[in-house]
C-alpha cells in the first residue's frame, strides 16, 4: 500500500483571483494543468488589480 504524501510535498499554484497559494487536491487530479482558482468564490468574483 502506498504511503501518504505530506502536504508540503504536493504541487502548489497561486490563485488567479485572490493571489494566495493553494495546493493540489484529489478532485483536481485529472485537470490540474487547467486549474487557476482556489475556490468557486474566486472563480466567480470580479477581482480588480490595485
Amino acid at each position: 500500500m502506498p504511503r501518504m504524501k505530506k502536504k508540503s510535498d504536493l504541487p502548489q499554484k497561486v490563485c488567479a483571483g485572490c493571489g494566495r497559494p493553494f495546493v493540489w487536491r484529489r478532485k483536481w487530479a485529472r485537470d490540474w494543468d487547467n486549474v487557476r482558482y482556489c475556490s468557486d468564490r474566486c472563480r466567480s468574483a470580479k477581482y480588480t488589480s490595485p
